[in-house]
Formats: structure tokens, sequence, C-alpha cells
């Protein structure tokens, strides 16, 4: 199993730690309860430093990057970030991933971590015939997302950069916790603000530390990836290996909006088709009528009991304290406000069928 480079000190705030894609990774301090409703109301630092980073250069990385992702990096500019999904020759998606342009020909590919080898070997399957330089650099850096509502009062003592400024999915390298050539980064997996710093491993406790102490007056406190997953499905966000995978297209998935026809792209001819065509399913949200927590797996039945699709995250959502969930179910099944149920263990449980975000701030 690797380990992340504050490891013994998420050990030493007294984490608990768990396995997460290879990596020793804190799931909890105080309980997720706790930690979401940090994040939620004042300020909160996770450590997703098992992510992976990809630096992508020279004349020829956009012409890879327009191949192998979904999304339009041609509209990018300098100091913007871009989320996108790498389609595979199947119909489905390899990864779900973000694009930053550092500079002309440079761009930063920040990919989940349960997928660095595998989306590393889909890219270099393309490079070959276009000619970009690919450098993985994923175990020399670490990744701290400082995210709530208070975030930039409580970090600006940290950086010359006037972090207000930074609008969301714009990013800056500048200073931060003392170290020079940062990336800030406006952008975060939990629906209530902040940023993401991406920094050298060895640079990482330097900066964890600077953000406790800036932000203790705040309120802030270190947060698990038990919490992430909750903040996470309260905005209706996408987890690859559950609500996306090799299995499930982009269109299906309700990444349209990231899929770009105006170019070429791996299997973009079939999944023009799809569109065209319609799919025949899709992610829907859900929440829970009466008591009961769906989970990845468990069955969806229309009204008339018949089973129209599956369930593939679902949690007691803290914020709003009912059962929430995303599934597949068939297109006929997909609508609005709609009447469904969910089997848990025995029990057909009423739900309904809703729009996102779960959470409104």
């Amino acid at each position: 199993m690797k380990t992340i480079a504050l490891s013994e000190t998420h050990i030493s705030l007294g984490a608990k730690m768990v396995s997460f894609a290879g990596y020793n990774m804190p799931v909890s301090y105080e309980g997720v309860n706790i930690e979401h409703e940090t994040v939620r109301k004042a300020v909160g630092v996770f450590d997703v430093s098992h992510m992976g980073e990809f630096l992508i250069e020279g004349p020829k990385a956009l012409d890879l990057i327009q191949k192998v992702t979904s999304n339009d990096a041609s509209k990018l500019v300098i100091g913007k970030a871009q989320y996108s999904c790498f389609p595979n020759e199947t119909g489905g998606i390899v990864d779900d991933l973000i694009v930053y342009k550092i500079k002309e020909e440079t761009y930063l590919l920040v990919v989940n971590a349960s997928n660095i080898e595998k989306d590393w070997n889909h890219i270099s399957k393309y490079n070959e015939a276009i000619g970009a330089t690919m450098k993985d650099l994923s175990d020399e850096y670490s990744l701290l997302a400082i995210q709530g509502p208070k975030a930039v009062d409580a970090m600006q003592s940290l950086s010359s950069v006037n972090l207000s400024d930074i609008k969301f999915y714009n990013f800056v390298v500048g200073d931060f916790a003392g170290i020079e050539h940062v990336i800030i980064s406006a952008t975060g997996y939990t629906g209530s603000g902040g940023f993401e710093i991406y920094c050298k491993n060895s640079e990482v406790k330097q900066v964890w530390d600077k953000v406790l102490e800036a932000g203790a007056n705040f309120g802030i406190k270190p947060i698990g990836l038990a919490a992430r997953d909750t903040l996470r499905l309260e905005m209706g966000y996408c987890l690859y290996g559950n609500d996306i995978d090799d299995t499930t297209s982009p269109l299906e998935a309700g990444l349209g909006w990231v899929t770009k026809f105006t170019k070429d792209f791996v299997n973009s001819e079939a999944l023009a088709k799809e569109k065209e065509e319609g799919v025949k399913r899709k992610l829907i949200a859900f929440q829970i009528e009466e008591k009961g927590i769906p989970r990845n797996g468990y069955v969806i039945l229309n009204e008339e009991g018949d089973e129209i699709g599956k369930v593939t995250s679902g949690t007691m959502s803290p914020s709003l304290s009912k059962g929430i969930g995303l599934g597949y179910v068939t297109k006929e099944n997909s609508k609005v406000d709609s009447s469904i149920y969910i089997q848990i263990r025995k029990n057909q449980v009423p739900a309904t069928i809703v729009k996102l975000p779960f959470y409104k701030s």
C-alpha cells in the first residue's frame, strides 16, 4: 500500500486510516457528520494527495488532449481549468479529470487515484501517433483541498494573491504558506467553495501546518474522505467506479455538457450517434421519503414493482437528514418528480426522483 507525504501527521491527529485506491488515507477524524457540517458552515482541509497529476507539454500537447478528452480544451486560456472525461472505445468512460492550462503548450491533467496507471496507458497509446511530451508527476506532488464558505477569509493571510479574485474553475500560480509557485485553484468536490492547493511533497507539511494555524480562528478542522463522499453526493457529483465507469456513457451520466462534438475525439462518432438516437438509460437523483439509507447496488423499482435500475451511490445526507442517492434507470422511468421504490433489504422504500443538487446553499 502506498503512503502519502502526510500519512504520519494524520495518524498523530487521530485519523482513522483506510486503504483507498491503493493508498493509506484518512477516512475520518471526529466523525462524518461533524466534519461534513464543518465544511458546509465554516472551513475544512482535506488531504487528497492520492490524486494523479500528468504534465502534457510541447507543440502537440493540445492535439493529444483534444484527442483523448471529451471537452473542448482549445477554449482554455492560461489560468483556466476545465472538467472533462476520457471516453473509451466502447462507449464508456476511462476516467473523469480536470485539465489545467498552465502556460502555452503546457497542461496539467488531474486524474483519479484508482486510475493513474490505466489513464497513463490510455493516453500513451494515443500519444504514439501524436508525439506530445508526457510526465507522470503523481508521486512527486501533494494536493490539499481547503473547502467551505470561510475558506477565502481564513486563507488570505497566507498569500499575496487576492484569493477572492480567483473565480470558480480558475487558478493562479503564486505564493502560499511561505512557498513560491504553488497552484491555488478555485476548484473542489464539495459545493461549498474554497481552493485546491498543489505543491511538492517536500513542501506539503509546511503548507498543512500553516493552513491549520491560519484557519484556527475560523473553526478549521481536518476532514476525511468519508465526509468528502457525503459532500460530493449532496451536490450530485459523479464518483468514478460508482456513478461512472468503463460501461457508462457520458451522455447517460448527464455529462453531455462536457462532451463537445465540435472536434474529433476517441469514440466521438459513436457518441454522436448515441446523442442523435437518444440514450436508453439515465443517471437520476432521488431522495428517500421514509426511513432508509440507499446503498450502491440496491435495486430501483417503478410504482408497479418492476425493476428499472440500480443505485450507484447512496447515503444519509447530513445536511438534509434523509436518504439520498444516484442511480441508473430506464429513460422512460427517469422523469423528475416520479415516484419510485428502493429495495432496502426486504422493504420496498418509497422515493422521489429529484433535480440536482440535493443541497442548496
